[in-house]
């Protein structure tokens, strides 16, 4: 094997928004250590997800493909049919590949999909079965943390509602992913576990958060106050911003029943707290690499995948393609490939990680079953690929059991399941200047402005002056769909998109709320004539 080909240390958050790192400028958030990625590589500051929820932007991300091929659009079973994903191709090619933290594989949670081994921390608390394969818990039960019933934060009502973490910081989730990654990288430096000098590895460090509950440990829940923060995004004519799928979310997450602007401000102080613990792990793993003499053989790749609406257009959760929602945070950082202190803004995605590990590690490493979607980040940087659109697409249920009954009684009749996707799909086509949605749900199209509104407070779809603009992207993500046999929700002339019902909300607002009690194993919740079980 050659000593040129580079490690790769892959570090993944969950849920957080493009907007969170202060080189990018957030002014009050602090990220010392994502800073310093982005003054030693490049930061791609137009890089989105395949799909703005978490399972099936990590489906996209690890075979590199969009939904309409991979058939994952929402938090829904990955293909199980072998095709392989770039940690699978990098096993193949030499790589020592590990994951450490979330996967959140479905429908398998403790299903390997290339990695050579994993250490498994997932947000469900499992069956007692289940015990010695999750990892984190097993930790937990061994460090005398058994009176813990809910690690990752209180879910259910409290979902959005921020709470200080019920373990101290150094056993905190956060923690153990930077603990083991860590203990990890010094192990491939010391030739543990039958490592040779070259062996290179690749590193999946996966954080559950900032996803909520906004869990923070002590005493990092006191690093940004309330009074510090800015209210969210608030256009005046907010309703009209909300797509279909969001006022779903917003019954579903106990979040629907008036504003707040003090406990909003409260979560956004929480969420920005769990980033910087996150921060403060990274840079503990970077401090690794360098002590172990790997840093500048070690490409680094950081990024999420998906954002946070946090409030902004009154929104909670994700799901829906406003940039809180579906732009995320991408840096890369390998001085051999990459420049120091870039800045790229030409779209970017998910999907094209895979093909950036792949070229990155050279002849040998690639994927065989299927033909990749994404682009190499490096030759997106240089200009040498020209690809100026993404897309998104999710085609959420979530909210079938929460609809009016007229609602129900309109969508009864789709049964084929490719219109069933499609009924309820929205569909994004973004480049560096605008943004094209449409939410099936609702019928609703979408145009952005993205230079003279990039916060996105008005919808310019069939306004004065921007109606070939929307055409343009209107038209690139319909070719786009049918180029990928999408083709359930478009007319018969591959024109324009089928109008299904319009779903709407039952009126009862206790329909469909969450119940998520992620209980740990070994609980029990007995309080005689208060609870039974």
């Amino acid at each position: 094997m050659s000593h040129t080909r580079p490690n790769i240390l892959h570090l993944f958050t969950d849920m957080q928004r493009a907007d969170t790192i202060h080189a990018l400028g957030n002014v009050t958030i602090k990220t010392p250590h994502l800073d310093r990625l982005v003054s030693e590589g490049t930061a791609f500051t137009n890089a989105f997800a395949p799909s703005p929820v978490c399972v099936a932007a990590r489906c996209s991300m690890i075979h590199g493909q969009y939904p309409m091929h991979t058939g994952c659009y929402e938090n829904t079973p990955m293909p199980t049919d072998d095709r392989q994903t770039f940690m699978g191709a990098l096993t193949e090619a030499g790589y020592r590949t590990h994951g450490i933290g979330k996967c959140h594989f479905s429908p398998d949670a403790f299903a390997m999909r290339g990695f050579q081994t994993r250490e498994i921390q997932e947000e469900g608390g499992g069956q007692p079965a289940d015990l010695s394969r999750m990892d984190y818990l097993s930790y937990l039960r061994a460090n005398g943390f058994e009176y813990i019933s809910e690690p990752y934060g209180v879910r259910s009502e409290m979902y959005y509602i921020p709470q200080l973490a019920q373990l101290p910081a150094e056993h905190h989730p956060t923690a153990w992913v930077g603990a083991r990654s860590r203990a990890f990288i010094e192990e491939r430096a010391g030739g543990g576990s039958g490592a040779t000098p070259d062996e290179p590895w690749y590193l999946y460090s996966s954080f559950i958060h900032p996803h909520p509950p906004f869990a923070v440990p002590s005493p990092w829940h006191k690093i940004y106050r309330t009074a510090d923060m800015d209210e969210p995004i608030m256009p005046h004519d907010v309703e009209s911003m909300m797509m279909f799928v969001n006022r779903v979310q917003n019954r579903y997450k106990y979040r629907d029943q008036g504003v707040d602007m003090n406990l909003v401000r409260t979560i956004r102080a929480y969420y920005y707290a769990c980033i910087s613990f996150i921060d403060y792990q990274i840079g503990q793993i970077i401090e690794a690499l360098e002590r172990t003499g790997q840093l500048d053989n070690t490409l680094i790749l950081f990024a999420s995948d998906h954002g946070e609406y946090l409030g902004d257009y009154g929104c909670w959760g994700k799901r829906a393609m406003h940039d809180a929602s579906a732009r995320v945070p991408l840096i890369v950082r390998y001085p051999e490939r990459f420049a120091a202190g870039a800045v790229v803004d030409t779209p970017a995605s998910l999907v094209d990680l895979a093909p950036t590990f792949l070229a990155a590690a050279g002849d040998g490493a690639g994927v065989a079953t299927h033909e990749l979607d994404g682009v190499d980040l490096d030759d997106l940087a240089a200009g040498r690929n020209t690809r100026d659109v993404v897309f998104s697409q999710l085609a959420s249920r979530m909210g079938s059991g929460m609809l009016s009954e007229t609602s129900k009684a309109a969508i009864a009749h789709i049964s084929d399941p490719r219109e069933i996707v499609s009924a309820n799909s929205m569909y994004m086509a973004v480049s560096r200047d605008g943004k094209y949605v449409y939410s099936a749900p609702d019928a609703r199209q979408y145009y952005f402005d993205r230079v003279r509104d990039p916060h996105e407070t008005r919808n310019r779809f069939g306004a004065p002056f921007f109606g070939e603009a929307a055409e343009r992207l209107k038209t690139r993500l319909i070719d786009h769909l049918v180029a990928g046999g999408e083709t359930a929700g478009l007319t018969s002339d591959r024109k324009d998109f089928v109008t299904f019902p319009r779903q709407e909300l039952s009126s009862n607002p206790d329909h469909g709320l969450l119940v998520q009690d992620m209980y740990t194993p070994w609980t029990k919740i007995e309080l005689p004539g208060y609870i039974d079980t």
